[in-house]
């Protein structure tokens, strides 16, 4: 038995169950501060968390320069690009990622944890289809694994009847195109930036975008998400302005516990971002990509747990058959890659 291999399943069922619980603290964070404020604090302070890995890097080509000849290492990949190509690669990924996470936060105030993990994870088999459009070739199992994604899709969604699809669950799937699409920008971008950077980078103007959309959009959400889904109960949260007053201990907020706040901010931002990202990117070096594809797809089924262990999610078998049934999607679209690593 590969002992590396297998620490490289471990570290990456980790990094899926980091990301899956993350949905959690998404939704959890909501109690406290408002979606954009959320995802403003979680994409700052996990740009900066990857600041110390970056570093790393950067010394340890200082002292193996011969490294960095090659290519096959993660690390040094674009190790010498110029700053302009890094600035215009981290604000294309960081404007696309901010879209695409907007609408996956606005998603979960009306539908469940569960729902949002899996759905959000229709970008595996969204991102080979349009990968088309550029020129990519795709395969028979990409649209098998779509067929049985979107049969789950339709069982999580509407159980049975299409006059019961939740709206959180469309703004999810909107969201899931613009990952799509942000990976097929990255797998570009980062053959000319190096990953960590472009990552750090996109987190940064992600966060600066949420902080502005916090400022000036924010106070509207309420009255949007009631026009949208009349009479659903949404979480009530506190303005960024009393947030920050609070944090600061210049005033003191009813209810509120600082301590309760932070535990989904901070979660969202270092272990979701920092920690799972410094995982895979230790992990994915030694793991075999089927293992890999496999193991980062069981995202969703930890999201759904988490919903069902922590929040109290509902569980039904309408519910269970959806998970099944994009969970064997997402894996059947992911077959030649399966296949492959086996030969």
């Amino acid at each position: 038995m590969n002992k590396r291999a297998v620490r490289a399943d471990i570290l990456l069922l980790l990094t899926a169950g980091i990301w899956g619980f993350g949905f959690v603290a998404q939704r959890s964070g909501m109690q406290y501060v408002g979606p954009f404020t959320y995802n403003a604090i979680r994409f700052i302070l996990g740009s900066v968390s990857l600041i110390p890995l970056i570093l790393y890097f950067k010394n340890r080509r200082a002292k193996h320069p011969e490294n960095s000849e090659h290519p096959e290492n993660p690390e040094n990949t674009g190790a010498k690009n110029p700053a302009g190509t890094a600035f215009f690669s981290t604000f294309l990924a960081g404007s696309l990622l901010f879209i695409a996470v907007v609408l996956q936060q606005l998603g979960i105030m009306f539908t469940t944890v569960g729902n949002a993990g899996f759905i959000t994870g229709l970008y595996v088999v969204l991102t080979p289809i349009f990968g088309i459009a550029l020129g990519k070739k795709t395969g028979v199992p990409t649209w098998i694994g779509a067929l049985f994604t979107l049969g789950g899709l339709y069982f999580l969604s509407a159980a049975g009847r299409m006059n019961r699809i939740n709206p959180g669950d469309l703004l999810t799937i909107i969201s899931a195109v613009f990952w799509s699409f942000h990976v097929l920008l990255i797998d570009r971008l980062v053959q000319k930036t190096d990953p960590l950077i472009l990552s750090s980078g996109q987190f940064a103007w992600c966060g600066l975008y949420t902080l502005a959309a916090a400022l000036l959009f924010e106070p509207a959400v309420p009255s949007w998400a009631s026009f949208i889904a009349p009479g659903f109960p949404l979480q009530a949260w506190h303005s960024l302005s009393e947030f920050a007053a609070a944090l600061s201990g210049r005033i003191t907020l009813e209810g509120f516990s600082l301590a309760s706040a932070l535990v989904p901010i901070l979660y969202g931002s270092l272990a979701s971002v920092g920690i799972a990202y410094t995982l895979q990117v230790v992990a994915q070096k030694d793991a075999p990509p089927a293992h890999a594809t496999i193991i980062l797809c069981l995202e969703g089924c930890f999201a759904a747990l988490g919903g069902v262990i922590i929040l109290g999610e509902p569980l039904g078998p309408w519910t269970i058959l959806g998970f099944m049934l994009m969970l064997l999607g997402m894996l059947i679209t992911q077959w030649e890659v399966i296949r492959g690593s086996g030969q």
